[in-house]
């Protein structure tokens, strides 16, 4: 069993441990917080051993109990994974280096922090055996998943993406209230482009972005010119088989992030999470060359099934990018709870038809 320790325990690390927890071959060393909150006392009360990151005494006050300080807890992981705020992370790595313990960051640090900026489906066997990996942002984790297959089989000449993003998560009260839209930012590319050439290098890639008042899911609006001309039935075909799409039919009736959050509530996930892209299958169009879609990327779910790959990738444990994807996504239950198709996707013409 791999010993996974996560220094943080907000919106992502409370998700990894428990997707952590949920994994055949790993387990959850402990969790570590600054502040004895609301997150601390559920971590305490899921039976997580309880890290101090700094200091025991607020904890000791607030009647919860701890295993000791954070560098017990890095002493005691095979693997950490920080999800601290961006760039408290950089901070971490000469903790994580100091105990020979391989971390893994999150996409709110600078590239630089890590050996290889990673994705399950693009670029797994960069991280295998690697000492750090920076798991990247959700935007540029929905990026990838979508583009990965894309190249594989039709070539990416360009690519040009506005990424419409929510203001803030349900808990971050600090950045509300709000009442404007934002292009966020001003300047182009919005940092979202670079982010996914450090995951594809030789990628051509334009990128805006806009902020907008919601703690909903992101939303992106996505043109891709290929190298060649597949039909739309062909790229919905393609996607479709992709364990980490998730392709909306227009039958379910899901016209915004606030119904696919309802469906995945509704459907039993835990917190409501979306783990998988949600493309509309009706906005796949293709002419000649050029790909459009719209997709939805919830911001606090999909990449913590790549932080569990990267756990995989880099403990050098014998499983290629395709077990290991596999093995997360039984665990988690990606891909369950939703609609399953069955034979191709069908454009939304020809459902209407029928």
């Amino acid at each position: 069993m791999l010993h996974v320790g996560i220094n943080g325990f907000g919106t992502i690390g409370k998700r990894v441990a428990d997707a952590v927890r949920a994994q055949p071959d790993m387990t959850v060393a402990g969790v570590a917080k600054r502040s004895p909150n609301f997150e601390a006392t559920i971590a305490h009360d899921r039976g997580y051993n309880l890290y101090a990151a700094d200091g025991q005494a607020p904890f000791d006050g607030a009647g919860l109990t701890t295993a000791g300080t954070v560098h017990d807890m890095v002493e005691a992981s095979d693997v950490v994974v920080d999800t601290t705020p961006g760039g408290v992370g950089a901070t971490n790595a000469s903790l994580y280096e100091e105990h020979d313990t391989p971390a893994i960051f999150q996409g709110g640090e600078d590239p630089d922090v890590a050996d290889v900026s990673f994705n399950a489906r693009a670029n797994y066997d960069a991280a295998v055996g690697a000492d750090t990996a920076r798991v990247v942002s959700c935007n540029t984790t929905g990026l990838s998943r979508l583009l990965a297959p894309l190249r594989e089989n039709y070539g990416v000449e360009k690519a040009r993406v506005t990424l419409v993003r929510r203001g803030g998560d349900p808990g971050q009260t600090s950045r509300g209230p709000i009442n404007d839209t934002l292009p966020d930012p001003v300047e182009i590319p919005s940092h979202h482009g670079p982010d996914v050439q450090t995951v594809f290098p030789d990628l051509d890639i334009d990128t805006m972005g806009m902020k907008v008042p919601t703690t909903q899911m992101h939303t992106h609006s996505v043109n891709v010119t290929l190298d060649s001309e597949p039909s739309a039935d062909e790229v919905l075909d393609l996607l479709s088989r992709e364990t980490r799409l998730f392709l909306v039919p227009e039958t379910l009736g899901i016209d915004g992030a606030g119904k696919i959050k309802e469906y995945t509530r509704d459907a039993g996930r835990p917190r409501g999470d979306v783990w998988e892209n949600c493309i509309w299958a009706e906005s796949v169009t293709v002419e000649g060359r050029d790909l459009y879609l719209f997709q939805a990327i919830h911001q606090e779910a999909d990449v913590v099934p790549e932080n569990i790959d990267a756990v995989r990738a880099l403990s050098e444990r014998t499983a290629s990018a395709e077990q290991s994807i596999e093995r997360t996504n039984d665990a988690l239950g990606v891909g369950r709870g939703l609609v399953e198709h069955e034979g191709e996707i069908r454009r939304a013409d020809s459902i209407a038809d029928d």
